[in-house]
């Protein structure tokens, strides 16, 4: 479960929006296969003395909250910085108004951004969703753990 983590723990590209997005559908991954890997990892009740579900929903959490934090990192890193080129066209325009390529640049720039905040929100719901499929498989042997917001 760990690897789609650690493999993608590389820089992603904030230039081209489509090979953004496809790094985080391949980072994305562990919330695709929530209920199987919740499935393998709690034991039914008839195997509950074989394997310790506490740790492996611990384990199973620790792995979540380390892919949101990565993910939530890079887009808005990704924002920042698509942000920024917005701000420099929009000053480029200013100087020059008549210029065709820079009003182009700076609408293909604007949905760009728009794009990328959309990501964000798409990533809230996903951690919300699998953080209630977490807590209903795991709250009978691990609480999460209170966050200081």
């Amino acid at each position: 479960m760990s690897a789609p983590i650690q493999e993608e723990t590389k820089e992603v590209s904030c230039v081209d929006f489509l090979a953004f997005q496809d790094a985080l559908k391949r980072m994305r991954l562990l919330d695709d296969r929530i209920i199987y890997s919740l499935n393998t990892s709690i034991p039914t009740d008839s195997f509950s003395k074989e394997v310790n579900a506490a740790a492996q929903c611990e384990k199973l959490y620790k792995q979540m909250s380390g892919a949101y934090q990565q993910r939530e990192r890079i887009i808005k890193k990704c924002i920042t910085e698509v942000s920024d080129n917005v701000n420099t066209l929009r000053q480029a325009k200013t100087k020059n108004e008549d210029d065709l390529e820079i009003s182009k640049n700076l609408r293909k720039e604007q949905n760009k951004l728009r794009l990328m905040q959309t990501e964000l929100n798409i990533e809230e719901v996903l951690k919300d969703k699998s953080y209630r499929t977490f807590d209903e498989k795991c709250r009978r042997v691990y609480t999460i753990p209170k966050l200081n917001v």
